[in-house]
């Protein structure tokens, strides 16, 4: 009886050991930066709302940017759609990621930043709903590029360029421009391997 009294002891033990357990995993579940491997790992809905799985970008070299509105870097947009223009029938895509981490300068509603993108640049890359890049609220893709590439999105209109595997490999800040000689020189690196 006493061997009875013991079995069943320690099976209640386990079970709320495992229940306990699988409350703390439920509380502090892994952050999905902590499991991906790519960026192909992440679906971000679309400027329009559409869920948009990164995968479909696979074999591409990809340059992730954060933009804004009102910022002294904003017409970097002309140059970057210029960019996106040139290279995408090379393989290369732009994604633009709306974020309002610095000083305001993304006040703007989806609808309002996709209007403004449009009418005053001709955006035709890919845009994305507004995120944030930094902070205790950052995305987890912008986790996962930051904590890949040990670097922080320093302003707006940083730029990351993945590689065809899906991979950050290299991070320019604000002030580089995507028609400068380094800029280019690392794109077509990327191309060629």
């Amino acid at each position: 009886m006493r061997i009875c009294y013991l079995v069943l002891g320690v099976a209640a033990l386990l079970i709320l050991g495992c229940t306990s357990q699988g409350e703390k995993a439920l509380q502090n579940p892994l952050p999905a930066e902590q499991k991906a491997q790519s960026i192909y790992d992440f679906t971000m809905e679309s400027i329009d709302g559409e869920k948009i799985p990164l995968s479909q970008y696979k074999g591409k070299v990809v340059l992730i940017v954060n933009v804004a509105s009102k910022c002294g870097f904003t017409p970097q947009y002309e140059e970057i759609e210029a960019f996106y223009r040139k290279y995408k029938d090379k393989n290369v895509v732009v994604l633009g990621f709306p974020a309002n981490n610095f000083l305001g300068q993304e006040p703007g509603t989806n609808a309002e930043i996709k209007q403004f993108c449009r009418s005053k640049y001709g955006v035709t890359f890919p845009m994305f709903a507004k995120i944030s890049v930094k902070g205790d609220d950052m995305h987890p893709l912008y986790r996962y590029l930051t904590q890949t590439l040990g670097e922080d999105i320093s302003w707006n209109f940083n730029k990351i360029l993945v590689d065809k595997n899906g991979k950050p490999v290299k991070h320019f800040g604000s002030r580089t421009h995507v028609t400068e000689e380094e800029f280019l020189k690392a794109v077509e690196n990327l191309l060629n391997t």
